[in-house]
Formats: C-alpha cells, structure tokens, sequence
C-alpha cells in the first residue's frame, strides 16, 4: 500500500465521529420532511392502503376494508373521496402520525443535549421503522399486481414497496444512533 493512500485511509478514519453525527441528521430530516407531509391531505391518502391493511395501525379508521374504491392519485382532488377520507379519519390518524414523527426527530436531534432522550429517540426511530416495513406483508399495493405482465407479486415491489424497503436504511441508521447514545452514557457512569 502506498504512503500516500495509507495516509489517505488514517486521515479517512479520523473522521469517524462524523457516521452517528450525518445519520442522526439523515434521520431527523426523514422524519420531518415526511412528518410534515403527513399534516397534508396528498400525504394521507396515499398512506391510506398500509394504514387500512395493518394488523397494528387499521383500527385508527373507520372504514379501512373501503380504502380501495376511495384512493385518489397524489395532487388529485376529487371530493366526494376527500369527504370519505375525513369521514374515515384519514386525516385525523395522519396529522397524529406527523406529530409522532416530529417528535421521533427532535429526540434524536436532542442527542448534544441529552443523551438519554437521544437514545429513546434511536429507540423510537428503530420501532418506527420495523412497523413500516411490515407493511411489506401486509399491503397489497406494496408488490406489483397481475395485470398481464409475468413479473408480479413477490419478488416484484411496486413503487409503494420500493418507498418501504428503503426503510431498512432507517432501521440500520437507529440502530447505529442508538448504539452511539448508549455508548456515551455508558462513559458518563
């Protein structure tokens, strides 16, 4: 190995703490950015399909077997479907959901602040994304359907099952966090 790269790679390295600093901020703009759409009607409907069909989430609808008939593309505004989705409480569970995500991101950014409250974020950001990636097996719409085509269902994600299995990232992401947070409490005893 060259001096010249071997210098390169220890000057690399020096910049470890740099990983938990970059992702607590990836982290937090996620759950902000998308925490703020959720306080938009765009944004709730089209959560409306892994909300109705999760085991954990679809009781906070009131009709969430009727999803389907009543779904509208993004920017679409039909509304007899927007009086639907308020009468389902569509829009009640999503600005909910906006607040939690909110608060999962000011956690993990109150990591200089307070540790502790960092890691109950790690923890709530790592929670977070297991259920949504349950919607892999719970949403229909997150897998390609039989429309004709041989390539549907399981392999095959959908553009909602693309947007899903990305949050794998956040899961791996949290995790890191959390193990940063825990770390330094660990060095403060």
């Amino acid at each position: 190995m060259s001096r010249l790269f071997q210098n390169a790679l220890s000057l690399f390295v020096r910049t470890e703490r740099v990983g938990p600093t970059l992702m607590r901020l990836a982290i937090a703009i996620v759950f902000m950015w998308i925490g703020a759409l959720k306080f938009v009607p765009y944004e709730a409907d089209s959560i409306t399909p892994f909300v109705a069909n999760s085991p954990v989430m679809s009781f906070f609808y009131n009709h969430p077997t009727e999803y389907k008939e009543h779904l509208t593309h993004e920017g679409q505004l039909v509304p007899a479907q927007r009086a639907w989705q308020t009468a389902n409480n569509t829009y009640g569970f999503s600005t909910g959901l906006g607040i939690v995500e909110w608060t999962i991101a000011l956690l993990v950014l109150s990591y200089p602040l307070s540790k502790r409250l960092g890691l109950l974020g790690a923890f709530l950001s790592f929670g977070t994304t297991l259920v949504t990636l349950s919607f892999l097996f719970t949403t229909p719409e997150a897998w390609v359907p039989a429309l004709g085509d041989a390539q549907h269902g399981f392999p095959y994600l959908s553009g909602a099952g693309r947007l899903v299995i990305k949050d794998t990232m956040m899961l791996a992401g949290s995790w890191v966090i959390g193990v940063d947070a825990a770390k330094a409490i660990l060095a403060r005893r």
